[in-house]
This record gives C-alpha cells, structure tokens and sequence, in this order.
C-alpha cells in the first residue's frame, strides 16, 4: 500500500515554511506523495456546493509543487485535483509539463470535472459543458505531450503546426488520474486515466465505487496503452492499518490521509505517528 498526504496547499500549509518542513518531513519517513487541494476562487458568503470558507487559503498547486520539486527529491508529487475544464489545454499542458520535468518525473496528475458552479461562473467557463471539455482536454493535452507534429480539431480545442518543448519526463505524460465518484466520472477514469480518486470515502462508499468501476470496465473500452487502473482513496478521517487493510481488500492501492485533521501544533508529532502506524 502506497501512503500519500493530502492538503500540502492548503490553511497553515499555505504558507511556503510550512509546506517545506512537512513535505521534507514526509520524504523522510516514507511516505509515497503529496497531494494538493484546488479551487482557484470560494464563493463569498459561503453557499453550497462550497466545500470551504471563503478566506481559506489555498496556493496554486503547480506553484507550490515546483517550490517542493526544488527541496525533495523521492517523494512524488500529486494534484487531488486539477480542474481541467477551468483552464486552457494548450496552456495547461505546458504548466504541466514543466512541472514535470521540474520534479524530474515524479508528477502525478490528478484530474476532475469540477462542482462548484460559483466558481466556473467566476472564471466565465460554460459549467454544462464541463465533462466534455475535461474529455477533449486530455487527449488533447497528450497529443502536446507526445505527437511529433501535434495537431488536434476538437469541439473546443484546435491547433495545428506548433510545437510545446520541453515534453514531460515521463513517457507519454504524467499519469491521469481522475477524480470523483459520479458515473461520468468513472466512465472518464475507465476511459482517460491510469488511475481513480475517492475523497472523503469510507470503506463502504469505497466497496461501492470500486464495483462501479468493475462494472464500467465491461462496458466501455479502455485504452490498451492506459493500464490497469490504480485506484487510490482518501478517507474521511486518521486511517488505522485496519481500514487501511480493508481498502487494500478492494484492490485499493494508495491510500492519502488529509493533513487537515492536523493543527499547527502537532502536524509534526501527528505525521511520525501515522507513519508508524501505517508505513
């Protein structure tokens, strides 16, 4: 089992001194990767579907990865998640790509549609119309990535004779992996990623997705070139090495506790117990 930390962006962790001791922490004691938060604007006042307050604070998670690419250098370094129908391909296939090479390979994207209807509207992106350019923006972010000669004519994306270097470290990109429980979502992941995120599931809603998956693998047709899926889950609250062995019987293979359930305080201490416990 792979044990990553989720929230390396965010609240205290926002602030870049923090950010540094616990990622440089983390690599000491094992750990697989750190995971970032992302909303790029919080509706003022509060209103749902918000997951936050509106003044809480959140780095740009390419930002802050290239600042920790820089002061680690094992551990990997994950978006939970990039929400892709936000921005412009062309764009973000080179933010991405030199953030890779930035780290030297060790990036994993993670990748959503996105929820939060306040905040497409803020950024003037159509919210109806979010699934299909989160599709189109990632086969088109792969032909930059790995087409000699890119080109790609999609409903929302067109370009032809132009050239996007450096091209990721990885071969054919960092990984996709794709966040959310919605069908939509699994269709993408079974179809787009190399990889599935659960947030905030507990081992029954993690029993149900992990079927839901099953079930979407018979009836779309993945890539051969994608793999198998890897599947990867953060809990709801401090995992135990039971309930980590209980998603690990589901074929979960990664699992990604909130450094948010930690304060200012303790993170430290609190990071050398989970490690312990789980590592």
């Amino acid at each position: 089992m792979k044990i990553g930390l989720f929230g390396i962006n965010m609240n205290f962790l926002a602030q870049p001194q923090w950010a540094k001791k616990v990622a440089q922490h983390a690599e000491t004691l094992g750990f697989e990767s750190l995971w970032t938060g992302e909303h790029v604007v919080l509706p003022d006042p509060r209103q749902a579907p918000s997951p936050a307050e509106p003044h809480t604070p959140m780095l740009h998670p390419p930002t802050l990865l290239a600042y920790l690419a820089g002061l680690t250098q094992r551990i990997k370094l994950g978006t939970g998640i990039t929400l892709v129908a936000q921005r412009n391909p062309v764009v973000l296939a080179k933010e991405i790509a030199s953030l890779d090479v930035l780290c030297d390979g060790r990036l994993l994207f993670g990748i959503g549609a996105g929820y939060l209807h306040q905040e497409f509207a803020a950024l003037g992106v159509d919210f109806s119309t979010r699934g299909a350019r989160t599709d189109e923006y990632i086969d088109a972010m792969r032909v930059l990535w790995n087409d000699p000669k890119p080109e790609f004519h999609g409903h929302f994306v067109n370009f032809e004779n132009i050239q996007a270097q450096p091209r990721p470290v990885q071969a054919g990109g960092p990984p996709v992996i794709v966040g959310g429980a919605s069908p939509a979502a699994i269709r993408r992941a079974v179809t787009h990623g190399q990889g599935w995120y659960g947030f905030a599931m507990d081992v029954s809603a993690a029993t149900k997705a992990a079927e839901e998956i099953r079930l979407a693998k018979a009836r779309y047709q993945r890539p051969d070139d994608l793999g198998e899926i890897e599947l990867s889950i953060t809990p709801p609250k401090p995992p135990t090495k039971t309930m980590v062995e209980d998603y690990a019987a589901l074929g979960i293979s990664r699992v990604i506790p909130m450094l948010g359930f930690y304060n200012e305080d303790n993170i430290l201490n609190s990071i050398d117990a989970l490690a312990q416990e789980l590592i």
